[in-house]
C-alpha cells in the first residue's frame, strides 16, 4: 500500500540547492555587471535612483529563500555602488554621507528581504506538510471504513515512518512498556511521567518510542539519526494511530506478527 504522506522541503527548492554554487556566482557577477552599467550612466542617474535599481537583484536573490544568496547579493550590490557609483570613482572609499548610507540601506535591505523570504519558504513548506499529513490520514480512513486488516496496519506503518522521518514503524499486539518513552495524547513524548522534550533533544536513538494504537502499540525506531519532530508531525501520528483503534487492529496482526 502506498501511503501519500508529504514530507521534507519544497522539491523544486531541492532541484535548485543542487546548482547553487552556480546560481550565486551567477547573481554576484549579474549585480556587479549591472552597478557596471549604471556607472556608465552616472551622469543621467542620480545615486538614489541607481540605488533602487540596485534593489531589484537584491530582491530576486533573496526570493530564492537562500540566506547566503541573498547576502551575497546585497554585498556585491554595495560594493557595486560604491565602486561605480560614488567619488573617487573605480574606489572602495567613500567621503559622501548619503552614499555611506545608501550603501548601507542596500545590505540591510538584502538582509531583510532574504529572512523574510525564508520565512515566507518554512511557512509553504509547513503548509503542504500538513496537507500531506491530512490526506494520508483521509487515505487511511477510508481505508479502515472498508474493512482495513493487514494493507490497514501496513499502511498506518508507513505513513508514520514517513511523516516522522524514522528508520521504521511496527505495530504489535498488545499494550507497550510503560518503562518506554510513549507519546501520550497531550502531544507529549513521557518515560516514568517525566517529560522528554523531543522537539528539543530528539525522539530516543536507544529504544523505540510506543505510541498506543487500537488493540496494540506501535514502536517508532529512529536510531541512525536523532529526530526532532514538530508538533504537527506528532499530532499526524496520533491521528494515524487512531485509525488502528477499531475491531479490526484487534483481530488482524500487521505483517509478520
Amino acid at each position: 500500500m502506498q501511503t501519500s504522506v508529504t514530507t521534507g522541503p519544497l522539491g523544486g527548492f531541492d532541484r535548485w540547492s543542487d546548482r547553487r554554487g552556480v546560481v550565486r556566482l551567477a547573481v554576484v557577477v549579474v549585480t556587479l555587471a549591472l552597478a557596471g552599467v549604471l556607472g556608465l550612466l552616472r551622469d543621467e542617474v542620480t545615486s538614489s535612483t541607481a540605488a533602487l535599481i540596485l534593489v531589484l537583484p537584491v530582491v530576486a536573490a533573496a526570493a530564492a529563500g537562500d540566506r547566503v544568496t541573498g547576502v551575497l547579493t546585497a554585498l556585491a550590490a554595495a560594493a557595486g555602488f560604491d565602486f561605480f557609483l560614488t567619488a573617487p570613482f573605480y574606489s572602495f572609499a567613500i567621503h559622501g554621507r548619503d552614499d555611506v548610507e545608501l550603501a548601507g540601506v542596500l545590505v540591510l535591505v538584502g538582509l531583510a528581504v532574504t529572512e523574510v523570504a525564508l520565512w515566507g519558504h518554512r511557512q509553504q513548506a509547513s503548509a503542504r506538510e500538513r496537507d500531506g499529513y491530512i490526506e494520508g490520514v483521509l487515505g487511511l480512513a477510508d481505508t479502515a471504513a472498508h474493512g482495513g486488516g493487514p494493507e490497514l496496519v501496513e499502511g498506518v506503518e508507513q505513513a508514520v515512518t514517513l511523516a516522522l522521518g524514522v528508520d521504521r514503524t511496527s505495530w504489535r499486539r498488545g499494550p507497550g512498556s510503560s518503562s518506554l518513552p510513549t507519546l501520550h495524547r497531550d502531544g507529549r513524548v513521557r518515560v516514568d511521567g517525566r517529560d522528554v522534550g523531543v522537539s528539543r533533544h530528539g525522539l530516543p536513538t536507544d529504544t523505540v518510542l510506543v505510541v498506543p494504537a487500537g488493540q496494540g502499540h506501535l514502536e517508532v525506531v529512529a536510531a541512525t539519526r536523532t529526530v526532532r519532530p514538530t508538533r504537527d508531525q506528532l499530532r499526524a501520528v496520533l491521528l494515524l494511530a487512531d485509525q488502528l483503534r477499531t475491531s479490526t487492529a484487534e483481530r488482524t496482526p500487521s505483517r509478520g506478527r
